[in-house]
């Protein structure tokens, strides 16, 4: 094929065509419709056909789009409640913790004795499981023997009250457990205090 076929005028008549869904096309006049397809009686050279297509096609949707979304115009879907801005946000366990005292019971294992207890705190870290929770929320913490008080506790006959303090990283916040515990019953109270990122940190 040299240039010259290239630069010939195209002299073929087209006809306008027309889908289903009100979708413009062109095709040769010689040619039969195809299937879904219908002729809208516009013929003319590709320019004629092309320039009446732009003139009249002037929303490109097809029409089970245009037939939907007017549809949903008429009877819109129910908006989704939006969040009410001014609604108190649920506070995190943290927060929580951090209001006043808490009912809290030593957590040992195999079993609750307070000799067990006193191992624990010879191993400087305590269990204990604050029980009004939902679902308990069991927290463990390496004892802060500075500020931790067993001046009012016997463990030899397993009476008294020990204080106890030390921090701990709960849900990526710093904070410090102050627990009461009682030695008959291995329970107390407790609160949680939170660190502060400018509060020196104890040695």
């Amino acid at each position: 094929m040299n240039r010259n076929d290239h630069d010939r005028k195209d002299d073929t008549t087209y006809k306008v065509m027309l889908n289903h869904e009100e979708q413009y096309s062109i095709s040769p006049l010689y040619k039969s419709a195809l299937a879904g397809w219908r002729d809208v009686g516009k013929t003319g050279s590709k320019a004629e056909c092309l320039a009446y297509i732009k003139e009249v096609w002037t929303d490109m949707r097809p029409l089970s789009l245009r037939e939907k979304m007017d549809e949903l115009g008429k009877d819109p879907p129910p908006l989704l409640p939006q969040p009410d801005a001014n609604a108190a946000r649920q506070k995190s366990v943290v927060e929580r913790l951090s209001e006043g005292d808490h009912a809290v019971e030593v957590s040992l294992r195999p079993e609750k004795t307070f000799k067990l207890f006193k191992e624990a705190i010879d191993r400087e870290y305590i269990r204990v499981n604050f029980t009004q929770t939902k679902g308990g929320t069991e927290i463990g913490f390496h004892l802060d023997r500075a500020n931790s008080d067993f001046s009012k506790a016997n463990f030899e006959a397993g009476t008294g009250e020990a204080h106890v303090e030390g921090n701990l990283m709960l849900d990526y916040v710093k904070v410090k457990c102050v627990a009461d515990i009682d030695l008959v019953k291995l329970s107390g109270t407790a609160r949680l205090v939170k660190i502060g990122l400018d509060q020196p940190s104890q040695s």
